[in-house]
């Protein structure tokens, strides 16, 4: 839940800068930009903290490789990810990369919810909630792609 709570309060604080006269913030797209960045960093950034590392990491599929690698590599792109969102030169193709990486993790949580993992001590998300949050997740990245 804290991911959507990133994604929806920060593309409302930008966007309520934007109509103060932030000019960089001026508009949906970039509002929307700024909050899946944030989502971005606060997701990445999970991957390396010891309270969520090893969650993260049994999350993987067991039949893939390398799951410390594979959860490093996964984070490291949210975080590279985050930071192109940003720029204006490459946030579209930040965002389409996101969705790519989107869909390639959301296995990974079906997995973890079918296993009925925890992270952080508590219950994966529920498959169709998990579901339903992708779907958001990877509309607003593609809308960053498509849109205007």
């Amino acid at each position: 839940m804290i991911p959507l709570i990133a994604l929806v309060a920060g593309a409302a604080v930008a966007r309520l800068a934007g109509l103060a006269g932030v000019a960089a913030l001026d508009g949906w797209q970039p509002a929307l930009r700024v909050g899946l960045a944030l989502m971005f960093v606060l997701t990445g950034a999970a991957h390396f903290g010891p309270r969520r590392r090893a969650d993260l990491v049994a999350m993987v599929p067991p039949r893939l490789p390398h799951p410390g690698l594979l959860a490093t590599l996964t984070g490291v792109l949210e975080l590279l990810g985050a930071v192109a969102l940003l720029v204006p030169a490459t946030a579209r193709w930040a965002a389409a990369g996101l969705v790519v990486l989107m869909l390639a993790m959301f296995p990974a949580n079906v997995s973890a919810a079918r296993r009925g993992l925890t992270l952080a001590g508590r219950p994966v998300t529920p498959i169709g909630a998990r579901s339903a949050l992708q779907v958001l997740f990877v509309a607003t990245a593609a809308a960053i792609s498509f849109g205007p």
